[in-house]
């Protein structure tokens, strides 16, 4: 059995957050000292659409979707969130209400969270939060450009493969020249977030699978060939 990797310290998991990255000592005791601890289990929301925007989230363990509703009652997911992430960001913007939702989808989910108007009043005297924060937004509004032209350019099973790609590059472990992706997402998680449906989400996996382009279980799938995979 091989031995467990010792617990970090909670400072020293702020320094991994690329929000909270390069700051210096001084500021991270002070952000630690203003953080809440929270843990949650499997589908319990965070907030739901329509709650006050009071608090900023940054994910320690586990995995959490962010979505909203159609008007035929169809979950939308907008984004999956992995730990080392920030949201719920836009309470430090204005936002008054939430306009979506922010679910666990694993036990022992952990979060750290923080008042809007105590994160806003760090940003206001150190500018190297500041920055840190357009930086991150600033992907975020990259990556949802790019959704939005996946959706209106590409097909179903280019979208798929897109996120198949994109959650091994950013999540997955390189093993070789394959990549092996560990998740908690259900095919109905992966329809929701690519636009299509359960079963065209099935039917592209299997696919790939019958081609041995990939090889996949319920928590894991295995891209034999990130280059080849289409």
């Amino acid at each position: 059995m091989s031995p467990k990797k010792p617990q970090l310290s909670v400072h020293d998991q702020l320094k991994l957050f690329p929000i909270f990255e390069n700051l210096d000592e001084e500021l991270i005791r002070i952000i630690e000292s203003r953080l809440v601890h929270k843990s949650f289990r499997k589908n319990r929301f965070i907030y739901k659409i329509d709650d006050p925007a009071e608090q900023v989230y940054f994910l320690v363990k586990g995995n959490i979707k962010i979505g909203a509703n159609s008007l035929n009652g169809k979950e939308v997911i907008k984004s999956i969130i992995h730990p080392e992430a920030t949201f719920g960001e836009m309470a430090i913007f204005g936002l008054e209400t939430r306009e979506s939702f922010a679910i666990c989808i694993e036990n022992d989910t952990k979060i750290l969270e923080m008042s809007a108007a105590n994160f806003i009043e760090l940003m206001e005297k150190y500018p190297a939060l500041a920055n840190n924060v357009i930086r991150i937004l600033s992907r975020k509004l990259h990556f949802a450009e790019k959704r939005i032209e996946s959706l209106v350019f590409k097909d179903a099973r280019e979208r798929i493969i897109d996120f198949l790609k994109d959650s091994a590059k950013n999540f997955g472990k390189q093993i070789g020249y394959e990549m092996l992706l560990k998740h908690s997402l259900t095919q109905q998680d992966i329809a929701n977030f690519t636009g299509t449906s359960r079963q065209t989400v099935t039917s592209v996996l299997n696919d790939l699978k019958k081609s041995n382009q990939i090889y996949f279980k319920r928590r894991s799938i295995l891209i034999r060939d990130m280059t080849s995979l289409s």
